[in-house]
């Protein structure tokens, strides 16, 4: 079950090891896309659904942030979703439009201090991954943006290629092109390290100690799904992404294959939904 729409990033990831899991256990794993409320009504219908290992969640990272943003669900997810895998964690780029007479993030910093309220920062939508990714920045550098809020991914670059909003913490799978091309100026990224497919871009946490946001995909079950389905799950995701062929599509999406037992992912789940909590509470964000 993913909960966005068909061609996205989270979709891929899902019909990437769908695929391996129905070659390497001879059952047909359908992806099925129940798109809305930022991935809740996705969550909602697996959280539902029998403990048997017949309905998963793509977890995507929307997740761990609805937990804060919306204030009644009717299902809590750290409780009511088993963590089976992780699967891959990417980072975002700051990018920004090559108008802005910066090129290195102290250098924006200082630009955006020095002209406080004049920088626009585009995201998806309130409360999106790219909206909390600079939310986070500006709340650890104390640098003021005016938030502005598009209907998605493709509007909120557009705009920023036209110069009408000044930088956006956008996905590496939708940006990288347009940084490449020179159309964008890429300023870092948002992981710990520095990326093995992008080794000449910085990371944000180099000027900014402590600054790390990632998107974090896996699968997840209903409570109480039997151990050994959620440990047989676990090992042949874990060896699909020893794969090189699945490692290389995952890099071409700009993510690293993360291997974790459920247990581990669980944790994870919970740190993310903990940090994320603190800067929507922070900056007062509300859903759309």
């Amino acid at each position: 079950m993913v909960g966005f729409a068909a061609g996205g990033g989270t979709d891929i990831v899902a019909r990437l090891m769908g695929q391996r899991l129905s070659e390497r256990l001879g059952r047909s794993f359908i992806v099925e896309n129940r798109a809305g409320a930022s991935g809740n009504i996705a969550t909602e219908a697996v959280v539902r659904a029998p403990p048997d290992g017949y309905s998963l969640l793509l977890v995507a990272p929307a997740h761990t942030a609805n937990a804060t943003l919306y204030e009644k669900l009717n299902f809590n997810f750290l409780r009511d979703i088993a963590p089976i895998a992780s699967i891959v964690r990417s980072g975002y780029l700051m990018v920004i439009n090559p108008s802005v007479p910066t090129k290195t993030v102290p250098d924006f910093i200082a630009y955006a201090k020095a002209n406080p309220g004049k920088l626009n920062m585009a995201s998806p939508g309130n409360g999106t991954p790219p909206h909390l990714n600079g939310e986070l920045f500006k709340m650890m550098t104390g640098v003021e943006m005016i938030d502005v809020a598009y209907r998605g991914s493709a509007t909120a670059l557009t705009d920023l290629l036209g110069g009408q909003v000044q930088v956006s913490f956008a996905s590496i799978e939708a940006s990288i092109e347009y940084v490449r091309a020179g159309t964008l100026r890429a300023l870092a990224i948002t992981t710990r390290t520095r990326s093995d497919a992008l080794p000449d871009i910085p990371t944000v946490g180099e000027f900014v100690p402590g600054y790390e946001a990632t998107s974090l995909f896996g699968l997840g079950g209903p409570k109480n799904t039997p151990a050994a389905i959620v440990e047989r799950l676990n090992k042949e995701i874990n060896a699909g992404l020893a794969d090189p062929k699945i490692k290389a599509r995952l890099a071409d999406l700009g993510g690293d294959a993360l291997s974790l037992s459920p247990a581990d992912f669980g944790r994870l789940l919970a740190d993310e939904t903990e940090k994320w909590a603190k800067v929507i509470r922070a900056a007062n964000i509300k859903p759309e």
